[in-house]
């Protein structure tokens, strides 16, 4: 056992500072960025993606995104081939199928699934709870050696040893987080995690040193928490709660029956509802690590995207960043103890 002494932060203890800026207006802010990948694929647009989670990774969510250039990582349930003959390229070229570990004959060995429509997509999108085990590892590197042209989003992790080792596994961009999620409860369940915005910063660094790319999924509660992701130096950012409760997500339409109020049902992907949909059940020898919550109806996507990238763009106006890819160096994070005035409430 030891203890790590240093201080970890997660978004709410820090702001980030402004600084004298020569940009007029926040239409002077290119949210599009461009990659390129070690395999040579080249994709650009807004690094902004819909979380893999049955309520937000949908088709719709895909659709409404790719209009902003952004990117939607559909669910690992409840997609067939025949869900996909809709979409035009440019959809297409910005979603991702995703796989975890129970997939791997899918991946590895089915020839049908190879050629009927696997070759259509440009990312591959290799999501388990916890990216610590060789076993995982092992299934990233399996996966690139057969598909090499494909650009691998792998996770999840929290440190910088595993973000080197799953890139160098194959992987081309890394998702960071564990347990900071609004309907995750994997730091409450098992005590296990890391405070997000100290993740990103460390395994923004290690990825960057190998030429890879990190996403920072999870604990973003507000545009400002979106800009501070990109601030600590994520290359992308997935959001979850943040997209739930909107027509585009997956669930019916319910009415609260004492107050008339219209929500949705939004639940993590470890929690007792997916797992009673997906398996059956909690197996008896694991624990759920995920709650299922109403999200206030809020109506089309597309008012909430343009909310959050009205914020990354005042972000970059306040900090003389011209462009998301600048941001991380212009960005000096200052530690608060309180960041809102909540006299008339928190939001």
């Amino acid at each position: 056992m030891k203890i790590l002494e240093d201080t970890k932060l997660d978004y709410s203890d820090v702001l980030i500072r402004p600084k004298r800026s020569v940009l007029e207006s926040r239409k002077d802010v290119d949210l599009n960025r461009t990659f390129k990948f070690k395999n040579g694929m080249k994709w650009t647009g807004v690094p902004i993606v819909a979380a893999n989670m049955d309520t937000t990774g949908t088709i719709a969510m895909g659709k409404a995104l790719a209009q902003h250039n952004m990117i939607t990582c559909l669910s690992k349930h409840g997609h067939k081939p025949e869900d996909w003959q809709t979409l035009s390229n440019e959809e297409e070229s910005n979603m991702a199928l995703s796989f975890g570990i129970k997939d791997r004959d899918l991946l590895i060995s089915n020839s049908a699934f190879s050629k009927e429509f696997a070759y259509h997509w440009d990312f591959f999108c290799l999501d388990v709870a916890n990216g610590y085990s060789q076993k995982f590892v092992d299934f990233v590197k399996e996966v690139k050696e057969l598909w090499p042209e494909k650009i691998l989003i792998a996770g999840n992790v929290v440190t910088a040893e595993m973000t080197e080792a799953l890139l160098l596994a194959g992987a081309d961009i890394i998702k960071i987080g564990i347990g900071p999620g609004s309907v995750c409860t994997t730091r409450k369940v098992a005590g296990v995690g890391y405070p997000q915005l100290s993740a990103v910063i460390e395994c923004a660094d290690a990825a960057h040193g190998l030429g890879g790319f990190i996403m920072a999924d999870g604990g973003c509660q507000s545009s400002g928490d979106v800009s501070k992701a990109f601030g600590a130096g994520a290359d992308f950012v997935m959001l979850g709660g943040m997209l739930a409760g909107h027509d585009e997500s997956a669930g019916e339409l319910r009415t609260d029956k004492a107050t008339r109020e219209q929500y949705k049902v939004f639940y993590g992907m470890s929690s007792d509802t997916a797992m009673d949909k997906h398996s059956g059940g909690v197996a008896t020898y694991r624990a759920s690590e995920g709650k299922t919550v109403r999200v206030p109806y809020r109506g089309p996507v597309e008012d909430t995207i343009k909310s959050i990238l009205g914020g990354v763009r005042s972000a970059c106006t306040y900090t003389g960043a011209r462009s998301i890819k600048q941001l991380p160096k212009c960005t000096t994070f200052v530690r608060v103890n309180r960041q809102l005035n909540t006299v008339f409430g928190d939001s």
